[in-house]
């Protein structure tokens, strides 16, 4: 499948919006891209919403037309994640799984936390930085349980089935024997990077442990199950905009004259960001 981007406003902006276009068509990255590339479901597409190094917290807007991607907004201001030593911004390529949904009616059974009413949170180790509205098709390796103010708010681990390291990536243990140190990065990551903003330590089901490949997997079809019933109508969608131009059967299915409405793109440069988006912080005991 050929998925391009259509940029609207300038990034660092309220204005900015990336829309996912299939041939040119827009479609909704939450709900018209198929979670499975392949039949036998052993690839998945990924929606890259922030690339690697950077700290704009961009993510698919569930309440928008379409879901395009734009940067979250807290108090009026644009969001950014600080850097905590020795991190810089993301980690890893961040997005989400299409076709997935979190279902904030439901606990699960052992985190005994609600959803967190997102798709799910993915995140690509692969060695290439991608671009908001990238649409990568990765394999799935492990999960960790993050518990958010309250909420089961999975993190994917997978990596990109084009990166060189792919055939040696099966399963989570191997991710420790080629990239030893990334997962604990990862939870430290995790864990600490409220605090800068006067928010306590994140904490984690299972001990922070990486729960594996199987594990992980079973946590994609719960939430694609749960999408199901969201996009059928079966689930209360509460502010979630169902739009999509794709979705077989969906009351939501729009096409045509509200297609065209969407905007023309525009290659606009970068607004300037503060500087202090680069400061670094240091966090008493963050490795211990």
């Amino acid at each position: 499948m050929s998925y391009s981007i259509r940029k609207i406003g300038q990034a660092n902006t309220l204005e900015h919006r990336v829309y996912i276009e299939k041939d040119g068509v827009p479609v909704s990255p939450f709900h018209d891209i198929p979670l499975y590339a392949n039949e036998q479901k052993t690839v998945l597409n990924m929606v890259v919403e922030i690339p690697r190094w950077t700290n704009a917290k961009q993510e698919i807007s569930k309440e928008e037309f379409l879901n395009p991607i734009k940067q979250d907004v807290k108090k009026g201001k644009l969001r950014y994640v600080r850097n905590c030593f020795p991190h810089k911004g993301y980690l890893w390529n961040y997005g989400a799984f299409p076709q997935t949904w979190e279902d904030p009616n439901v606990a699960h059974p052992e985190t005994k936390a609600n959803g967190d009413n997102d798709p799910l949170d993915v995140c690509e180790i692969g060695e290439l930085v991608g671009y908001p509205g990238q649409v990568k098709q990765v394999k799935v390796l492990g999960v960790m349980a993050l518990l958010d103010e309250g909420e089961t708010d999975w993190k994917i681990i997978v990596i990109d089935v084009n990166d060189p390291l792919a055939p040696k990536l099966n399963d989570v243990e191997d991710i420790e024997r080629h990239l030893p140190g990334l997962l604990r990065a990862t939870n430290e990551w995790f864990r600490i990077y409220k605090i800068p903003d006067g928010k306590p330590e994140n904490q984690f089901a299972f001990s922070g442990e990486c729960k594996n490949k199987k594990y992980a997997e079973e946590v994609i079809e719960e939430c694609s199950e749960a999408w199901e019933k969201l996009i059928a109508g079966k689930a209360p969608k509460g502010e979630i905009s169902l739009a999509n131009s794709a979705v077989e059967a969906s009351a939501d299915r729009v096409g045509g004259n509200a297609l065209a409405a969407i905007p023309q793109g525009e290659n606009l440069p970068a607004a300037p960001i503060d500087g202090s988006v680069d400061k670094w912080f240091f966090i008493s005991g963050a490795a211990a």
